[in-house]
């Protein structure tokens, strides 16, 4: 699945909801089906800067594709990065670096997250964009 389709399955699920609090239930049930993060990768290099919660990223380069690892010590938090692997994870670094995130205005998350989770959500998309160019420059060297 492109990294659009996924995107476009996340807004027709959005769409089943009416009000918010349905939405902010179906971003922490996200939280449920992220892998729990080994102590190991909870280290500052993999903290997100910029969060208020304490958000943990880590990427791997498997067969040309990255794989997000994620974790956060708030649920809200842990859902939308959850939802941010799911959106990302398993494609190419080229993908990811260049990848317009539309889901995100198209779902409602821009207006009706707080200023800090928001930010938090920028920080989380744009250290995930660059592991995608720091790989993407890796497979470019070789």
């Amino acid at each position: 699945m492109t990294i659009d389709q996924t995107q476009n399955e996340i807004i027709e699920e959005f769409e089943f909801f009416d009000e918010w609090i349905e939405k902010y239930e179906h971003i922490i049930s996200f939280s449920k089906d992220l892998e729990p993060m080994a102590d190991d990768y909870k280290t500052e290099d993999n903290l997100v800067k910029g969060c208020q919660s304490r958000v943990w990223l880590d990427a791997e380069l498997i067969d040309d594709k990255l794989i997000f690892k994620a974790d956060s010590d708030a649920v809200i938090t842990r859902g939308l990065v959850a939802l941010m692997v799911r959106v990302l994870s398993g494609h190419r670094p080229a993908e990811i670096a260049a990848v317009d995130l539309f889901f995100i205005e198209k779902i409602g998350l821009k207006e009706h997250l707080s200023p800090n989770r928001s930010n938090g959500l920028l920080s989380m998309i744009k250290k995930m964009k660059l592991y995608a160019l720091a790989y993407q420059a890796k497979l470019n060297e070789e």
